[in-house]
């Protein structure tokens, strides 16, 4: 809902790193490739009781996340750049899911769940990107929902942060996304008619 609605509210700070990386020499999927190696560390940091460095890292790379895309729309994307962007995405996501799990073993069971609805919800996302016909700003049909990546990257903010609730958040995260993914399949069924 936020990288819907209030993109446009952060875009200029956004194509001017993006600008300023491209002039640095710097290619969109160099970028991604920083972002996924600055976030997947996430998810150690988490482990090794480090939550301030964890919530650095994370927001860094959904910056540089950010940043990629415009970089790419500033030269030329490619299907590969797309496909690394989401692919990396899911990973630093995981990291922290992991992170997590090792660190506070009682949470593993809401951790598993809001794993699965992530799964649930990006199998209809990257399904009706790739099938619908409408185009958007990115290379695919980008479906908005309840919980789009910057809702993800708050509620991990709070996992992370506020860990005697970690199972509490862990099961409000989980159902957002279950009904961000029932929001965009009933999208689908409109859009795909």
């Amino acid at each position: 809902m936020l990288d819907t609605h209030a993109r446009k509210y952060v875009q200029p700070i956004i194509h001017h790193s993006a600008k300023r990386l491209l002039r640095a020499g710097l290619t969109a999927n160099q970028v991604t490739v920083l972002a996924f190696i600055i976030g997947s560390s996430s998810g150690l940091f988490v482990y090794f009781g480090q939550p301030f460095w964890a919530l650095a890292v994370l927001w860094l790379s959904g910056y540089l996340d950010a940043v990629d895309g415009t970089m790419a729309r500033l030269t030329k994307p490619s299907g590969f750049g797309t496909v690394l962007d989401i692919t990396f995405d899911r990973v630093v996501e995981i990291s922290v899911i992991v992170g997590l799990a090792f660190a506070f073993p009682d949470a593993r069971l809401a951790l598993l769940l809001l794993s699965v609805s992530i799964i649930l919800s990006m199998t209809i996302f990257l399904t009706v990107g790739a099938v619908s016909e409408k185009q958007g700003v990115k290379t695919f049909y980008y479906q908005a929902g309840l919980a789009e990546r910057t809702e993800g990257f708050i509620l991990f903010s709070l996992m992370i942060l506020l860990t005697d609730h970690l199972i509490l958040i862990t099961y409000l995260f989980f159902a957002i996304e279950l009904f961000t993914a029932m929001q965009r399949l009933r999208e689908a069924k409109t859009i795909l008619k």
